[in-house]
């Protein structure tokens, strides 16, 4: 099938590794040239050893759901001749702890506003069948055990 690569970067910088005094952030560098500023959590990793504006993996990893989740949407209503004007989501993930005390995104919650072309009529139910299908077709929802809530707004 297919392959994807993703390179990363990081240097120690000037803080004292043993003690964990280290920089977390690092660079993600892309196949097709672009490169994202990435660090750990500040939720996890304090500043200064992590940086609030780059991204972060678990910010990542909700984005990539929803972008996922956004392309096969935007498919699918192409194919049902329903023309989409803007999709815009407001998603999050919430981190718990697993019964193994390990924490992981549990839930991602994604929130999807679509605006039609004028003219296009999509009922609330054509449009559900179009998330839930975008759902099944997910390549990252069918990799990752996280429960997946969509919750449009309609």
């Amino acid at each position: 099938m297919s392959d994807y690569l993703a390179m990363l970067n990081w240097t120690s910088g000037d803080g004292n590794f043993l003690a964990k005094q280290y920089s977390r952030t690092h660079e993600w560098h892309f196949d097709g040239g672009a490169v994202v500023a990435a660090s750990a959590s500040p939720h996890i990793v304090p500043t200064p050893r992590s940086s609030p504006e780059n991204v972060d993996p678990e910010e990542a990893f909700v984005a990539s759901l929803a972008s996922c989740h956004m392309l096969f949407f935007l498919s699918i209503a192409a194919s049902k001749n329903f023309v989409v004007q803007s999709y815009s989501d407001s998603a999050s993930g919430k981190m718990e702890k697993k019964p193994t005390r390990q924490l992981c995104n549990q839930k991602v919650f994604l929130r999807p506003v679509v605006k039609f072309a004028k003219g296009t009529l999509a009922s609330e139910a054509a449009v559900m069948e179009i998330h839930r299908l975008a759902h099944d077709k997910c390549f990252i929802a069918n990799s990752v055990t996280a429960e997946i809530l969509i919750e449009p707004v309609i």
